[in-house]
């Protein structure tokens, strides 16, 4: 009887050295690391020396604004559409380059980039015309955006397929904005902060003619540059066959 509880007990410390050594079941794996991604704010240029400013949100959707050539103060478009980060390469196959004053079009864009420091790439339109663009993470996007902040009196250019006009936006501390372009053409809005990077997501409401997107409502994004009093909102229709774009710097 003292051999068998003897032999017993050997077998359970036996056991319970196996599972110290082993753990319970299959060993759990290492909690992975968070992947690196192009999320963030850029600023930079084009090969055809249009100066550049956009940004890639969390969820892959960026938007990405470009100025006239060799004019850095006057908007041109802006290039949109939603991607993919992977190891350093960020894809999309659904870019739309809204053009102020003429028509959108499709496009792919192909990127590489290194976490928060550089994003590079090209956009390849169906007509099969390519350009490229170099850009750097600009750190404002770790900032908290706030409606305090960006509140103020805006005077800059609205612009879409339809053309370019002179507007004016005024943004309340409530994220409420009203604004007029200079043919007459009244909006309102909303700017609402991003729970995750310092943009803000804007709904835009178009009054009656001669307003060129008469009574529609549209949604979008917003940019606030702090250092240069910059505000810059896109907004495409639902269709994305055209966007309401607006850049300006706030004088008040």
């Amino acid at each position: 009887m003292q051999q068998l509880l003897c032999r017993s007990l050997i077998s359970l410390l036996a056991l319970v050295s196996l599972l110290i050594l082993h753990g319970c079941g299959e060993p759990e794996e290492a909690t992975p690391t968070q992947a690196s991604s192009a999320e963030g704010f850029w600023v930079g240029r084009t090969n055809t020396n249009r100066t550049l400013t956009g940004v890639v949100l969390d969820d892959g959707t960026y938007y990405l604004f470009y100025s006239v050539a060799g004019n850095p103060a006057q908007i041109a478009g802006v290039i949109q559409g939603t991607g993919t980060s992977d190891n350093g390469a960020f894809t999309s196959s659904n870019t739309r380059d809204f053009r102020i004053g003429a028509s959108a079009q499709s496009a792919t864009l192909s990127a590489t980039y290194a976490n928060r420091q550089f994003l590079n790439g090209t956009v390849t339109y169906a007509g099969g015309a390519i350009v490229t663009f170099t850009s750097s993470f600009n750190t404002a996007y770790n900032s908290n955006p706030t409606l305090a902040a960006v509140s103020g009196f805006y005077t800059g250019q609205a612009g879409s397929s339809g053309g370019v006009q002179a507007a004016n936006i005024n943004v309340t501390a409530d994220g409420a904005f009203a604004g007029a372009e200079t043919n007459g053409c009244a909006f309102t809005g909303t700017a609402t902060p991003r729970i995750r990077g310092n943009a803000f997501n804007q709904t835009i409401v178009f009054g009656a003619l001669p307003c060129f997107f008469t009574g529609s409502t549209f949604q979008g994004i917003a940019l606030f540059d702090l250092a240069t009093l910059r505000l810059m909102t896109a907004a495409p229709n639902g269709t994305r066959t055209d966007a309401a774009i607006f850049s300006g710097l706030r004088i008040f």
